[in-house]
Order: structure tokens, then C-alpha cells, then sequence
């Protein structure tokens, strides 16, 4: 099946889409990756999903990315004298080690390692910054706090901490479960969340070992402070936009979102910008004209993927969700602004044989208006680098690897199709040529080019591009 576009769509699996039946009608309607959030699924049910999904792609033969998001680490009050309490503007509050339950003065904070991090002057924000707290004191045991915006304090409710960088890791025990069982599921890709700094990708790296490829949400201050440290590491990068909304200044986000897609762009790795894309369809069959807007934005930035998080797994319209996402994104590219647009924004190529092949490739798939960039491509770094330059034709990466052609599914522009290797260069064109053909790309007397890496089934090295026909001949059979 052939998308009329080049961003993806990746849809969260819930109660209103969590069958086999759904899961296919969600791909029919142009979901090429959906996504598991472990903040609300147990590791039994994600493993149903996982096997329900890989149903749908055994039916369609087309790979299937699974997008596995954990939850991180929650911080959180604790318990209140009759479960709530309001707090009002310049009021102090006191939060501490004591575990009794809180009152109008003070409330037990059960993180020990913030109290020997935060500093006077840094912000707290509880329950997605409803109410603002200011530090004015700090040690060991107790924080000070003057209460900048008042409100209801509850049970268990969410603390934010913008300000302050806390010496714990990005993966609590529940994480590294989840992530353990995910990767024994076979999964594709692994969401990292409220990561702080580089060292938080790493420490998932020594346990995927390469098992999946990881994706580092981007949704705390401290991590966009770090950003080129942290595209150094990960394989991908989300623009959580619903927890940095929280963490800073809602207006710097419009700004965040296109400074990430642009860094990603430039390391040639995939963007996915998510949260609230299309937050009407929930309950509504239609979206509002500004949201069409917010998705429009993300794609003329040249997002490798677009996101639906509550849309597609509780909302209920989950297909027309998908598919309203589809269509927003075949109409932009269509639009004459577009490939101006993505022209003006590619960065030069980077000094490596790869990148060259790659530049050169789209270079001249573009002059001659070629009518696909054909990748061979065992691990897929082929495919992504070719994706860096955002070709105008479409590009197709043929892999002898199913996981490749899965991983793939989130990369701009890129329809894999997994089959054998190569067996010489004259196999690799004709078959190039045949499926090209046969998966809609080109037809008889249009020439593509050809992209691999020789010797061939060698991973990384993309050193090689031909010009080929696709004559009557090569799609006769």
C-alpha cells in the first residue's frame, strides 16, 4: 500500500483502538506507526497489542513500526488531611520530609533528591502548573516556598521542576521492566520521557544494545539546553509539546518545535512532533481550523512524523482522526509553497561518502525529475541519509531485514519493502527497477535512481548510485 505522502502518521493504541479489527482500519487510513504508552498499559496487554499489530502487517506486507513510550519518572505530592487544600497568593508553603499528610502550610514532597538540588529562586509547579510555588529557602529536609499562583492542592498530584536539574535517572524500575519486556516483544522503537541530559540516552542504550532504536522525548528545559548533546546520542526525537508547555512559557514552545526540527534535520534524523495535534477529535468528528493549522505547520517544517495521542486511543473518531491527519498532510505537500519551503531549510551535506552519495543522489533525481530514489539498505542508515536531503521524488529502501523496513516507518518520505539481498549489481538494479514498478513508483520507459553500498550488505557504507530504465522488459514478469 502507497502513501500519497511523505510525513508519517504515528497513532496511540487505547480502549478506543485496541483490536485487530481497529488497528487495521487505522493503517488503511494511513497509520504507518502506532504507538504504546506504558503510562497506561500493562506489560501482558502490550504484549497483545504487539501480536495484533504484527497480524495486521503479516495481512498488509507492508513493515509496521511499534513505538513503545515510557512512562518516566513521576514526581508527585503526597497525601492531604481530607485529600485537598487551597493555597492562595503569597501565602508560604512548606514542602518536607515528613510523612504526614499535608495541610494549608505544607505537604510532604517523597523525593529526597530534589531537596539537595533545588535552589531559592527556582520554580515548582504542581498539576500541570495550576499552581506556581517559588523557592525561597532550601535545605536537606525542608523547602520554602511563596505561592505565586494559587489554587487546589490534591492527593498524588503532579510536581514540575523547570528550574532544577535532579540528579536521578530518566528510567525508574517500572521503565527498565517495561523496557526489558517491550524489547523481549520484538519492538521497534522506544520513547524516553522527562529526560534531563545526554547521559539518560545513553544509560537505555547499554540495555537496547541495538535491539531498538531509541527516541528521546523532548519535554523538559533542561534536555532543550542540551539538545545537540542529546541528537548526538538518540536515533530520533520528540517534541513532547504538553510537558514543555508545563515547564516553560507556552510561547517559547512554537519556537522549540521548529529549532528541534531543524537540529534534527541537519543530523539527518527523525522528528516527530506530537501532543494535542488534533485534541477536538476526541469528541468531535471534525477539527478546528487552527488545529489543521498546528498539523499543517509541522509538516511544511518538514517533520518526519505527525502524532495522535488521545485522538486515536480514547477519543471517539479514531479513524477519522487518522485519516483527517492523512489528508491535511497530502494537501500541504501539495501545495506550491511546500518544496520551496523544504529547499530553503536543507543543510549543506556532512563530509562523509555517505552524505556526498546521498546529496548527489537527490541532486540529480531532482534535474532529470527521476521517478524514485531507490535505496538498498541492510541497516537502514541508506534510507536515512537519502531522507536527509528530502528528495522531490519518493524514495523506496529495499532491506533483507523486516526490522530495518519497521524502524524505517517513521523516516520521512521512505516506503520500505523488505526482500532478499542482492546477489550482484546487475540483480540489485533489475530488481530495484521491478519493484519500483511493482509497488506503484515508476512505470515502463521512466528512469529512477539507484543508491547501496558496495560491497553489498555492508552496513554504512553507501558509496555507489546508478541511473536506471525501467523498460517493458524488467516488468514483464
Amino acid at each position: 500500500m502507497r502513501r500519497l505522502r511523505r510525513a508519517k502518521i504515528i497513532a496511540t493504541l487505547g480502549p478506543a483502538s485496541s483490536t485487530s479489527d481497529m488497528i487495521g482500519r487505522l493503517f488503511n487510513a494511513g497509520a504507518d506507526v502506532f504507538r504504546i504508552n506504558m503510562s497506561h498499559t500493562s506489560q501482558e496487554r502490550m504484549r497483545e497489542l504487539v501480536g495484533m499489530i504484527r497480524s495486521v502487517e503479516r495481512d498488509t506486507g507492508r513493515p509496521i513500526g511499534v513505538l513503545v513510550d515510557l512512562q518516566g519518572p513521576k514526581l508527585r505530592l503526597g497525601p492531604f488531611t481530607g485529600g485537598s487544600v487551597t493555597v492562595k497568593n503569597g501565602d508560604s508553603f512548606v514542602l518536607d520530609t515528613d510523612e504526614a499528610p499535608g495541610d494549608a502550610t505544607r505537604a510532604y514532597l517523597p523525593h529526597r533528591e530534589i531537596f539537595s538540588t533545588i535552589k531559592p529562586g527556582h520554580a515548582l509547579l504542581i498539576d500541570d502548573g495550576k499552581v506556581k510555588l517559588t523557592v525561597t529557602e532550601a535545605d536537606p529536609k525542608r523547602i520554602v516556598t511563596r505561592v505565586v499562583v494559587g489554587g487546589k492542592l490534591s492527593d498524588r498530584k503532579g510536581v514540575s521542576l523547570p528550574d532544577t536539574t535532579i540528579p536521578f535517572s530518566a528510567l525508574a524500575d517500572k521503565d527498565r521492566s517495561d523496557l526489558e519486556a517491550a524489547l523481549e516483544t520484538g519492538i521497534d522503537w522506544v520513547a524516553l520521557s522527562f529526560i534531563q541530559r545526554p547521559e539518560d540516552i545513553a544509560e537505555a542504550k547499554k540495555i537496547t544494545r541495538g535491539r531498538a532504536s531509541v527516541m528521546a522525548k523532548i519535554e523538559k528545559p533542561q534536555a532543550v539546553n542540551r539538545l545537540a548533546e542529546i541528537i548526538d546520542l538518540a536515533d530520533a526525537l520528540m517534541v513532547a509539546r504538553g510537558d514543555l508547555g508545563v515547564e516553560m512559557p507556552l510561547e517559547k514552545v512554537p519556537g522549540v518545535q521548529k529549532q528541534m526540527t531543524r537540529a534534527s534535520r541537519v543530523a539527518g534524523k527523525p522528528v516527530v512532533v506530537a501532543t494535542q495535534m488534533l485534541e477536538s477529535m476526541i469528541t468531535s468528528p471534525v477539527p478546528t481550523r487552527a488545529e489543521v493549522s498546528d498539523v499543517a505547520t509541522a509538516i511544511f517544517e518538514g517533520a518526519d512524523a505527525v502524532m495522535l495521542s488521545a485522538e486515536s486511543a480514547a477519543g471517539q473518531f479514531p479513524v477519522q482522526a487518522v485519516t483527517t491527519m492523512n489528508r491535511i498532510a497530502e494537501e500541504v505537500e501539495g501545495d506550491p509553497l511546500y518544496r520551496n519551503i523544504i529547499t530553503a531549510q536543507r543543510a549543506e551535506p556532512e563530509a562523509t561518502g555517505a552524505d556526498a552519495i546521498a546529496d548527489a543522489a537527490r541532486h540529480i533525481a531532482d534535474t532529470l525529475d527521476l521517478a524514485a530514489v531507490i535505496c538498498w539498505t541492510s541497516s537502514g542508515s541508506t534510507g536515512l541519509r537519502v531522507a536527509r536531503e528530502r528528495p522531490r521524488p519518493p524514495i523506496v529502501a529495499l532491506s533483507p531485514n523486516i526490522a530495518t523496513g519497521r524502524r524505517l516507518a517513521v523516516v520521512w518520505g521512505v516506503h520500505c519493502v523488505v526482500t532478499e539481498d542482492a546477489h550482484d549489481q546487475d540483480d540489485m538494479v533489475d530488481r530495484a527497477c521491478r519493484i519500483a514498478f511493482k509497488e506503484g513508483f515508476a512505470k515502463p520507459g521512466q528512469r529512477v535512481i539507484v543508491v547501496a553500498g558496495v560491497p553489498l550488505g555492508t552496513p554504512g557504507a553507501t558509496n555507489m548510485l546508478r541511473i536506471a530504465y525501467v523498460g517493458a522488459d524488467t516488468v514483464g514478469d
